[in-house]
């Protein structure tokens, strides 16, 4: 059997492979791209089971750099990502993220929010009353202010993967369904994987988009990443609340957050220390909500002590234990193995940004963004970059 040859293979087929290959067809439609996907149906894709937020409100500069990327992206996503006349609609709802601060989260949340509007971020500090004005169904125990960044909001995740895939494979990538078993090297680079069924496809670039997998693969070449696949849960619930209009979504300085969908309709969610490590356990438990997040949710929501459980789901973060933040380059040991990985619960959102720097980084174009601070070196160098002295949500 002859080995099929391309410029670049990315193994794993979520959003931020699929950016990725349409940002190198964009920019060279000469490049020849293999995007390789074990489950096209995605039903176990840390994509198609996040809660689809995306946020301004980070501290580290390049975290917002990314996020406002991302906004540019979205205001034009539906035309850019046009295949044969169809645009997707991936139902962005500009709600508004409002992170509740305690007096232990006071300081860094000021520092915070002074840098986020530095950089021009629409983000705003609320005095307690100001929230219970925008949010009344909170009590404001324990609360001494809010940050209010209102571009941010939630779409539909997998309208997002799907019209990258669409775009790049309309753009000349081709689209692999296989499952990847090896790495080949020749020295201190690599050459080519392995696939399930035998075949070796040839490339001098290979990118590890492996989401939750992405340790797993990494351990093929030889390289230990400090990726962790671990299980977090998601619940949907009816209260008795009806607001008049969709409420910004609520972070609390514990690290639990509830979406409101509409009327009486939430959604809440929190990673607690606990959580599985795992690539094999998506049950959800509505234990996990009762026992973890419910008591807490209604001390601060009392109206929340009559809630009615309607489901849920579990899905799997690829939790970066060195420092919490991305893990992006090229690995300084290993010639043309790229990685895209670490993202810690918020990659969805940094999909546009991560697929456009990784695009150039490979095909040698000055970044538009500089992520620099993100490099795989740090972890060969003992230098985290730590995003927050709190839990990252």
């Amino acid at each position: 059997m002859n080995n099929r040859h391309y410029d670049v293979i990315i193994v794993g087929g979520g959003v931020m492979g699929c950016a990725i290959a349409y940002y190198l067809r964009k920019f060279d439609s000469q490049i020849k791209v293999a995007l390789i996907e074990k489950d096209p149906t995605y039903s176990r894709a840390s994509t198609t089971l996040s809660d689809g937020n995306t946020r301004i409100q980070f501290n580290i500069r390049e975290n917002i750099a990314m996020s406002q990327y991302g906004l540019d992206v979205l205001a034009t996503f539906a035309q850019e990502m046009a295949v044969d006349g169809e645009m997707p609609d991936v139902a962005f709802r500009q709600q508004g993220n409002l992170f509740l601060i305690d007096e232990a989260s006071r300081e860094e949340s000021e520092q915070g929010l002074a840098l986020q509007q530095t950089l021009g971020c629409q983000v705003e500090w609320l005095t307690p009353a100001e929230i219970q004005q925008i949010y009344p169904l909170y009590n404001l125990a324990g609360c001494v202010g809010g940050t209010l960044g209102r571009q941010d909001g939630t779409m539909s995740p997998l309208a997002v993967l799907l019209a990258y895939k669409q775009k790049a494979i309309a753009l000349g990538t081709q689209f692999i369904q296989a499952e990847v078993v090896g790495l080949y090297r020749e020295g201190n680079r690599l050459t080519g994987v392995q696939l399930a069924n035998s075949e070796r496809l040839d490339a001098p670039v290979i990118v590890n988009a492996a989401g939750p997998w992405a340790a797993h693969l990494a351990e093929m070449a030889q390289v230990i990443l400090p990726v962790q696949p671990v299980k977090r849960q998601v619940t949907v619930f009816d209260t008795p609340a009806r607001p008049q209009t969709i409420l910004p979504a609520l972070f609390f300085p514990s690290g639990l957050y509830l979406i409101h969908e509409g009327d009486g309709h939430f959604m809440a969610g929190k990673s607690l220390p606990d959580d599985p490590v795992t690539l094999d356990d998506f049950t959800w438990e509505r234990t996990h909500f009762e026992e973890h997040l419910w008591p807490e949710l209604v001390a601060t929501i009392p109206l929340f002590d009559r809630l009615k459980i309607t489901g849920g789901w579990a899905g799997l973060y690829e939790v970066n234990s060195f420092d919490g933040n991305a893990i992006l380059g090229e690995w300084p040991e290993l010639g043309g193995f790229f990685l895209a990985n670490g993202f810690s619960g918020h990659g969805f959102q940094q999909c546009h940004a991560v697929g456009r720097f990784l695009a150039e980084l490979i095909l040698g174009r000055p970044p538009v963004l500089d992520l620099s601070i993100f490099s795989p070196r740090r972890i060969l160098e003992n230098q985290p970059v730590f995003e927050s002295q709190r839990k990252i949500i």
